[in-house]
């Protein structure tokens, strides 16, 4: 029953508020004097002012109003603080709280801790300007905004027990992400998971200029989230401190109401009487912007403008007037009455939640005391048969689903792996994950759909970036998970990795932070097999989005074949605290390797294949090497080795594939790098490359950087040309089909350029006809799509 706070709770709210409050300002301007207990001078104050006091008031309202509802219901609560650049107020919270004093002595809640804190925001060697992994109860930072909601439903599932608050600026409500996460209680179980309860924080304004929310009625905000499947409560707050706070009371009664919503939609799924369209809450809660601050300053208004988004007083060290405007601002919060020689006086404390509740301490929060490995299915139980190299077709996806299918089934207790998808697993040829689980969606649907079910473990929605943040929510909680995607259109959520690849970056500098499951993506509609869609499909830049991270975060993988892609997800799915990137064709495709032969390929990042080599080739002197990384290359590449081999049996060709492309660097730069003694073995010291690769030819020779005569490699690759064509008329148009390699080889291999001259004639030649004849009947001739292996 919704009862809101009783009035003998609304003071110590207040009070609370006051004291958190006071710190964030502090936070933002001081170094020193941090509980006025002096005139405010100059050089009390920080010579570089950063921070956002303007959403500052409004989390501390939030975090007060959640701390009492734990403490009436003892719910499970983890917070995502979308507005991250209000950081002060949540490093006002946990500092209060104890959370900051749990995992950092230095914090501790005393004049030493205090001041400390106060100094080190912004800071140099300290906090930074917003949300971050060295923050207790972090698992979104916020310094991209659009991403908090998608996050906190990732949070949420399959955890029947837990509500994540997710706070919403106003700001960040207009971003895309934004709007396609609002559906994802579409998605969200409430038998088998928990709940988000989001809170819209609309005050109106962003850096210069209103917000969307700030501008529509409250009609037109209750059908905008009537019509996402929401139950929109307008919570208007008065902002104050007084004993009588009506802040803290209109807040109360609209989590009540919000809580008792989400413990009846639950309990009603639970008893086995699922709701059809389940209403679950959402707060949208209307304050003055930056409130607390003087209305106007110099002849400005400030309280309730876009003046206060940031820092609201930039020259108060240079304008006298500034700075005694920001102590009697500071003084108005009466901090003598809060802090007992800078500790928190008892009434302020009071608020907090017993201390195995406090939002700053939720294990959910440090998802890798809470991950569990994966019970991985043995692969050789799936693995293809393969005999004599390169006349065996199989679909590397298809034999891959079988496997995740199995993982699904082990999982099926503990319920702590997913795969997220932009409608695609049956394009993919993943089908087969279906045997084990069904597609997530609790809302009705029609009666021709399949494989439908609230509790279903595949996530498929046509939104990159909800698949995105479901995931990192997900295994930030120490959960597990795979993202297969069109290869194109995954770098829809650059903006998101990017935040997610430093995220990680930080997280392994922060002791208490242990290692969460590594973010899987799995590209299996490449660009080299877009013959139906076209120039539009075709994009292999996520490569290069991941080789720009941090290199002991992030892995590439290009494996050739249905065992390689066994033995690289088995990696994969085991590993962590890894951004890993898997790129794999998904149509049949010629098979190369044993399992035993994958998995000693994949161990080694990168291998000499002696059975497609020249023998004199493998460990005596090469006249050329020809490399190869990605399927459909590895094919192109083989082909040009046969042809070659056939035509002029003197050359002394060496094949090398590799598998895992960072393994190009040197080991002094990323942990994958073979070492120079391996990367000899391979290239030789001063041999001609000819290298056929599956994405932009840049990220090659990038990652050769270091390495012995890098300029001696030739890197073949796309090259921005493409259309709706055969798949071998597309391979000419970036001039890496077999005939231009097997010319490229001739024309750098030791001691062939003039002698090899004729067959590379007649190789063009050979090109040229093919094309004619695509050009023709619309379809490559059977010597293309029929071709295998035929040297034996």
């Amino acid at each position: 029953m919704s009862i809101g706070p009783a009035p003998e709770d609304v003071a110590p709210l207040a009070r609370y508020r006051r004291a958190a409050d006071y710190l964030a300002a502090a936070m933002i301007f001081l170094r020193d004097n941090v509980l006025l207990e002096e005139p405010l001078r100059p050089d009390h104050l920080k010579p570089r002012l950063l921070g956002h006091w303007g959403t500052c008031p409004g989390i501390t309202l939030v975090y007060a109003g959640l701390d009492r509802l734990i403490g009436r219901t003892g719910a499970d609560v983890l917070l995502v603080t979308g507005p991250g650049h209000g950081a002060p107020a949540n490093h006002a919270n946990l500092w209060l709280e104890g959370a900051h004093e749990r995992f950092d002595p230095a914090l501790t809640r005393d004049r030493a801790g205090l001041t400390e804190l106060v100094r080190r925001f912004s800071w140099p060697g300290g906090f930074p300007s917003h949300l971050s992994p060295e923050v207790p109860g972090v698992i979104h930072e916020g310094g991209e905004l659009g991403y908090a909601l998608a996050t906190a439903y990732g949070a949420a599932l399959d955890a029947p027990d837990r509500i994540v608050a997710c706070l919403v600026g106003d700001g960040e409500a207009e971003t895309g992400p934004t709007a396609a996460a609002w559906h994802s209680t579409k998605y969200l179980d409430p038998a088998t998971s928990g709940a988000v309860l989001p809170i819209v924080h609309g005050n109106g304004w962003k850096i210069a200029s209103p917000t969307q929310t700030g501008v529509m009625s409250d009609d037109e905000l209750t059908a905008l989230y009537r019509g996402y499947g929401h139950h929109p409560i307008i919570v208007y707050a008065e902002i104050d401190y007084t004993e009588g706070a009506v802040a803290d009371e209109r807040l109360g009664v609209a989590m009540d109401e919000a809580y008792d919503r989400i413990t009846g939609i639950q309990r009603q799924a639970r008893s086995g009487r699922r709701p059809e369209r389940p209403a679950w809450p959402v707060i949208v809660l209307r304050t003055r912007k930056g409130w607390g601050l003087p209305a106007e300053l110099g002849g400005s208004p400030l309280e309730g403008t876009f003046h206060a988004h940031q820092v609201p007083m930039e020259d108060v060290a240079e304008d006298p007037e500034q700075l005694a405007a920001l102590e009697a601002w500071l003084r108005s919060y009466r901090p003598e009455e809060l802090f007992d020689d800078g500790r928190p006086v008892p009434a302020v404390l009071a608020v907090c939640p017993p201390e195995e509740r406090r939002m700053g301490t939720n294990p959910a929060a440090v998802g890798g005391d809470l991950r569990r490995p994966l019970d991985l299915p043995e692969i050789a139980d799936f693995a293809q048969e393969v005999g004599t190299p390169g006349t065996v077709t199989a679909g590397a996806t298809a034999v891959l689903a079988s496997w995740l299918a199995e993982v699904f089934r082990r999982t099926e207790t503990t319920r702590d792996f997913r795969i997220v998808c932009p409608d695609e697993l049956e394009s993919n040829k993943l089908t087969a994950v279906l045997e084990a689980t069904d597609r997530a969606f609790s809302w009705p649907v029609p009666g021709s759909a399949e494989h439908l079910d609230p509790a279903g473990r595949v996530m498929e929605v046509l939104s990159e970036h909800d698949c995105q943040g479901w995931l990192q929510g997900y295994l930030l909680t120490g959960r597990h998970g795979l993202f297969p995607c069109y290869e194109a259109f995954v770098s829809i959520v650059d903006g998101m990795v990017n935040q997610y690849a430093k995220f990680l970056k930080l997280s392994r500098e922060v002791p208490w932070r242990t290692p969460v499951s590594a973010l899987n993506y799995l590209l299996t509609s490449e660009g080299w097999r877009q013959e139906h869609n076209g120039y539009s499909h075709q994009g292999p830049g996520f490569i290069n989005t991941m080789l720009t991270k941090k290199a002991e975060t992030t892995a590439v993988y290009l494996p050739p074949d249905a065992n390689t892609l066994l033995a690289v997800m088995r990696t994969c799915l085991a590993s962590t605290d890894r951004i890993n990137l898997v790129v794999a064709g998904k149509n049949p495709a010629v098979q190369w390797l044993s399992l035993s032969d994958a998995v000693a390929h994949c161990a080694a990042g990168a291998s000499v294949w002696a059975w497609a080599s020249h023998p004199a080739a493998v460990q005596e002197r090469a006249d050329v090497v020809l490399a190869c990384a990605g399927g459909v290359p590895t094919v192109e590449t083989l082909a040009a080795t046969e042809m070659l081999r056939r035509d002029a049996p003197e050359l002394r060709m060496r094949v090398v594939n590799v598998v895992d492309l960072v393994s190009l660097r040197t080991p002094q730069t990323h942990p994958h790098g073979l070492s120079e003694d391996d990367f000899r073995a391979l290239f030789g010291d001063d041999l001609p490359v000819v290298f056929d690769f599956h994405g932009y030819p840049s990220a090659v020779h990038q990652l050769l950087h270091g390495r012995p005569d890098p300029g001696r490699f030739h890197v073949r690759g796309y090259v921005e040309e493409g259309t709706t064509t055969t798949p071998y008329d597309l391979l000419a148009s970036n001039g890496v089909t077999r005939h231009d390699l097997a010319i490229a080889v001739l024309q750098r291999a030791r001691g062939w350029a003039s002698a090899g001259g004729d067959l590379a004639d007649r190789y063009a030649r050979q090109r040229d006809d093919i094309l004619t004849h695509v050009r023709r009947t619309g379809q490559d001739p059977a010597e293309i799509t029929d071709w295998t292996w035929g040297l034996r």
